[in-house]
């Protein structure tokens, strides 16, 4: 039966496993039916929760650095971006920032709700920062959330992902935010299956059966063998979850490494990464290189990440994002010395980034 319809709102082993299995972690009884939802990828659970509940003139607050996706959904939605950046404090000369250095300022924060304010969204561990928000910083936003009655969307894709001894906290288990909250998890990150596009919401019926109703009526399935594959993954962890032989603890144990790797090589050409408490990516200040070439190709708007990222891919053949497109247009000329890389990489890339890194090395008489 793998090869026809499954119920909509998820296939029943998997809706079943992703209840027992969140339920514990989040300190809730969750119903199949009524708790999860199955959705195309975590991308479908974000597009489905934006389009159930953001209304005509809806404000939605939006942390920056934030995935690029969550302000054309808002607009989709009729809603309207508020922003409010997480502000770096330097730690000391000649040591590397960490993404925990990144912080929101409370009271710019407080002062985005407004009586207009339906949605918060949080993702941590962060896209592109690597950041994991605290739970002193968790508790902040779970106060103005209630204060307000604001619903938070909580993207967790990357939640076990964490590194240094980071602890992902997810923000429904704080008192008084299961009724608000919308949890998002991503089979693709979590299992490093991203092709399979199968993703979860979790949440409390009342606000589910709005998200429920524009399944339905858009995508309305989820491929039926992708869902069965996720649930047996799923099955196979609960059995291991908590011990040495889980994968939950040695996946991030080797993405650590991986992560190490590449800040070690980065810093060989005098780029100076961040360190990532989680996810698949880190960034990397490239203020050096503006100070001694700032006149590189590009238009004449186009932030320095943009074109500097353009100039090492052609010369040197390696490839980041510009930190920039993760923020507000108003906001990107003050990142815009700033890369993001992914180190989620096979070991003979990485070594391939290394030679590259080398020869770049040699050419700067580093």
């Amino acid at each position: 039966m793998l090869n026809q319809y499954t119920m909509a709102f998820g296939y029943p082993p998997l809706t079943k496993i992703l209840a027992s299995f969140f339920g514990k972690l989040l300190g809730q009884e969750l119903h199949p039916l009524e708790n999860v939802l199955v959705t195309v990828g975590a991308y479908g659970a974000l597009f489905t929760a934006f389009q159930a509940l953001v209304d005509e003139g809806d404000e939605v607050i939006i942390i920056e650095p934030s995935f690029d996706c969550y302000e054309p959904m808002t607009l989709m939605a009729g809603g309207r971006p508020v922003f409010v950046s997480l502000k770096l404090t330097p730690t000391k000369d000649r040591e590397l920032d960490s993404s925990s250095a990144w912080q929101l300022d409370p009271t710019e924060l407080a002062s985005k709700f407004t009586s207009r304010t339906k949605a918060l969204i949080l993702n941590t561990p962060n896209n592109p920062l690597g950041k994991v928000f605290s739970k002193a910083e968790l508790e902040l936003v779970a106060s103005l959330c209630q204060q307000h009655d604001v619903v938070c969307i909580s993207d967790e894709v990357y939640q076990w992902l964490v590194y240094d001894g980071c602890q992902h906290i997810s923000i429904a288990t704080l008192p008084g935010m299961w009724e608000r909250t919308l949890t998002i998890g991503s089979a693709g990150k979590t299992f490093s299956v991203t092709g399979w596009k199968v993703g979860w919401v979790l949440g409390p019926d009342r606000l589910l059966k709005h998200l429920r109703t524009v399944h339905q009526n858009s995508v309305f399935h989820c491929p039926t063998q992708n869902q069965a594959a996720v649930a047996q993954s799923f099955q196979r962890e609960q059995l291991h979850f908590g011990q040495p032989s889980s994968y939950f603890l040695q996946f991030p144990q080797a993405m650590q490494r991986k992560r190490d790797h590449m800040i070690q090589s980065l810093q060989s050409v005098g780029l100076r990464p961040v360190i990532s408490q989680g996810s698949y990516f880190l960034i990397t200040d490239i203020s050096d290189f503006k100070s001694r070439m700032p006149d590189l190709p590009g238009a004449v708007d186009e932030p320095y990440d943009s074109r500097f990222v353009k100039w090492m891919i052609k010369n040197k053949g390696l490839v980041a994002i510009p930190v920039s497109i993760f923020y507000s247009q108003s906001h990107q000329k003050h990142v815009d010395h700033y890369i993001r890389f992914c180190f989620v990489k096979d070991e003979s890339t990485l070594q391939a980034m290394d030679k590259k890194l080398q020869e770049w090395k040699a050419e700067l008489g580093a």
